[in-house]
Parts: structure tokens; C-alpha cells; sequence
């Protein structure tokens, strides 16, 4: 039986809960400036998109550049490039500027919460239970910081919104600060590698780093994980867009929608405390895929449920709590599933086709609902993601049996 990892510090935990709180904090805001500032909607709605440009194109080489130079070392230069940047939004009250500033901005948040991803990925040496409870807190910043980013806009308006969040990241700094630097142990080399010191050349990214990253698919285990994600993401792109549509058609107020928003949060913060016995209790692979297909079922449900606030309620806190269960077993199997100074690059490649899947998806769902109508549309996507998970199914049952093989290998030897 392998021996379990040794626990990871109290501060990597309290670094996951601002890691998540810094890039929500951010999300929140921006709309609220740029309504502020007598901005159309469109505009807000590039200002909300573009902050994702950035980690589309260059989570993998920033995932690399951990390997490389040090997962807390990269991280710490994304959290304090987001704190110089705060204090220069409230100058800013012109959209080019400010989309300028929140594309460059949003990168910085997308790669500090990657490098705490990261770190608890190295730390924790892939256990689902400690990244579980990783998860756990990280939901408690998502929770917390638009309730606190809310009270200081109706306190005060952009500025000390924004000073507030430069305080938030100090916290993050001091929590990273505790952490320790994983040791990131190479094939080539029996002991810990030592970051390697930075290079002007380091800034570019590299084709072969991006090559490598995607040949990771190869391994069943991240291939597995990768479709799922983009299923993941289906069901979190309807949330944000169909199904807040369909319940205003039903006549829910603006607080019910909130209180059920509220509740997947919740319950999938309680669910990925159970992501440890669930990784024990079964097969890694049939969890992650049985939880996300009933998410799907549970999402595409919506219509049947009449518009009955606790049936509503009911199905997204069964939906949450099998998403919380399931995204740390996701992550313990990417973890487990590739050397340790690669867990960048594999964390890299998760939010790169997390973020293609992010901007693919909407605009195909739009497209459905305006031509099929809001209630059908939850059929016939319910219908098309349960297709998309047969062949999801199959890299399942091939990557269950690589590790039923790996795991057989060293009871043959003794």
C-alpha cells in the first residue's frame, strides 16, 4: 500500500480560500464599475469575457514556467502583479484602457489560482481527501469575497473596492509565504530539483512546452479528466446563462435565483469534503464520470420540475454536491497521473481547455434556445452532452484498466 503523503500546511488551505476569493473579488467588480461608468451592456459583457483572453493562450506556458522556476515562486508574481494593478482601475473610466487592463488583470487572477491549484496538487501528492479540503476552503472564498466586495461598493463606490482587494491579496501573499516550495523530483535526477533561475527568454512561450503539455492526452487518466471538464463546463454554462433565463420565465424574483445559486455553492463545498472516502470507496474514473453524468441529468431536469422553488432547490443541491465530489478526485487523478515537476503543465492544460470550453459553449447554447426556445433547449443539450459521454465512457474503462495494471505491477513483483 503506498504511503499516505505527510499533511500539508494549515496556510495552503487558507491560500486556496483567497487564491479563489482574489478571482471572484474581481469577477463581481468589474460590472459594477463599468455600470457605474454609464457603460452599454455589451461592453460589460466584453469587459467580463476578457479576462479570460490571457489564460486561453497562455495557462500552459505560465503551468510550464511553474515546473521550471517553482510553483509558489510564479504564483507569488500573479498575486502581487493583480495588488499593483488594483489602485489603477478607479483611474481608469474609459472602456479601451480599462478591457486593456482587465485582460492583463484577469490573466494575473487565472494564473494565481492556478498556482494554487498547483501547489496543493505538489503538496498533497495528489490525496483526494487533502484536496478535497483545498476545495472545501477555496468555496468559502468564493462565497465570502462578493459579499465583502458588495458592502464596500455600497460603502464607498471603486476605490476602497478596489484597496480592499489589494488587501486581499496581501493575505494571500502571507499564506503563500508559509507555504512551502514543492520539491519537484525529475526522472533524470534521484533527488529534489532545485528552480532553475529565470531568463529574459522565459517571458516568451515555447511550441515544444505546448506540444509536450498536449501530448499528456495520451495518458487515459488526463484524457479522461479533460473530457470531463468539458462536460463540467457544459453544466456550469447553462447555469450562467440558460437556466437563469428559464427561471425569470417562470416568474422566480432575483433573490430566489440567488438562494439557488447560493446552494450549489454550498453543497458542493460539503461535497468535496467527501472526495476522499469516494476515492476509496470506488473506482476513480466510473466516480468522475457517474457524478458528472447525473449533474447533466440533474441540470437538464430543470424544465420537468414545474418551477417549484423546492424541487429547484432540491436538484441543485444534488448537483452541487456531486460537483464537489468529483473536482478533487479529478484533480488527485491528473495529479497521480503525472510526474511531480509536471503538474504544472498538466494544470496548465486543465485551464486552457476549461477556458476553450468557456467560450465555445455559450454562444452554441444562445443559439439553441433562440431557436428551439429556453424549456426545449434543456432536452435537446441534456440530450447532446449524455451522447458526448459515451465516448468519455470508453477512454473510462480504458484508463480504470491502465490502473488496475499499474496498481498489479508490484504485488507481481513480490
Amino acid at each position: 500500500m503506498t504511503p499516505r503523503p505527510s499533511r500539508p500546511p494549515a496556510s495552503i488551505y487558507v491560500a486556496g480560500l483567497f487564491a479563489m476569493g482574489y478571482t471572484e473579488f474581481y469577477i463581481f467588480l468589474i460590472p459594477l464599475y463599468a455600470l457605474s461608468l454609464g457603460m452599454s451592456a455589451g461592453e460589460v459583457g466584453m469587459l467580463v469575457g476578457g479576462r479570460s483572453l490571457l489564460a486561453v493562450f497562455l495557462s500552459i506556458h505560465v503551468g510550464v514556467l511553474m515546473d521550471r522556476l517553482g510553483t509558489r515562486r510564479v504564483t507569488l508574481f500573479f498575486v502581487w502583479t493583480a495588488m499593483a494593478m488594483a489602485p489603477i482601475f478607479p483611474l481608469v473610466p474609459w472602456f479601451w484602457p480599462l478591457l486593456l487592463l482587465q485582460v492583463v488583470n484577469g490573466g494575473a487572477l487565472s494564473f494565481a489560482w492556478s498556482g494554487s491549484q498547483t501547489l496543493i496538487a505538489q503538496l498533497a501528492e495528489g490525496d483526494a481527501e487533502y484536496i478535497g479540503r483545498f476545495s472545501f476552503f477555496a468555496r468559502i472564498g468564493s462565497t465570502v469575497a462578493p459579499i465583502i466586495v458588495g458592502a464596500a461598493w455600497d460603502w464607498g463606490g471603486a476605490w476602497p473596492s478596489y484597496l480592499v482587494g489589494v488587501a486581499w491579496g496581501a493575505v494571500l501573499t502571507i499564506a503563500l509565504l508559509r507555504a512551502p516550495e514543492a520539491d519537484n523530483a525529475t526522472t533524470d535526477e534521484p533527488g529534489p530539483r532545485r528552480p532553475a533561475s529565470f531568463r529574459a527568454r522565459d517571458v516568451l512561450p515555447r511550441f515544444p512546452d505546448y506540444v509536450r503539455c498536449f501530448a499528456l492526452m495520451a495518458i487515459p487518466a488526463v484524457a479522461t479528466t479533460m473530457a470531463i471538464i468539458f462536460l463540467r463546463t457544459a453544466t456550469n454554462g447553462v447555469q450562467s446563462s440558460l437556466y437563469v433565463v428559464y427561471l425569470n420565465g417562470v416568474g422566480l424574483n432575483g433573490t430566489s435565483i440567488g438562494i439557488l445559486f447560493a446552494a450549489i455553492e454550498i453543497a458542493s463545498g460539503l461535497g468535496s469534503l467527501f472526495a476522499g472516502r469516494a476515492l476509496r470507496l470506488g473506482d476513480p474514473q466510473r466516480t468522475m464520470l457517474s457524478g458528472t453524468v447525473l449533474s447533466i441529468v440533474l441540470i437538464c431536469l430543470t424544465p420537468f420540475l414545474g418551477g417549484i422553488f423546492l424541487l429547484l432547490l432540491m436538484a441543485q443541491a444534488a448537483r452541487g454536491w456531486l460537483q464537489g465530489v468529483v473536482q478533487p478526485v479529478m484533480f488527485s487523478v491528473q495529479a497521480k497521473a503525472v510526474e511531480q515537476y509536471r503538474q504544472g503543465s498538466v494544470v496548465g492544460l486543465r485551464q486552457t481547455m476549461n477556458r476553450l470550453a468557456a467560450i465555445v459553449i455559450p454562444p452554441a447554447m444562445g443559439a439553441i434556445a433562440d431557436r428551439w426556445g429556453a424549456g426545449q433547449s434543456f432536452v435537446i443539450l441534456g440530450s447532446l452532452l449524455l451522447l458526448l459521454s459515451a465516448p468519455v465512457a470508453l477512454i473510462t474503462r480504458r484508463a480504470a484498466r491502465s490502473a488496475s495494471a499499474q496498481n498489479a505491477e508490484p504485488r507481481l513483483a513480490d
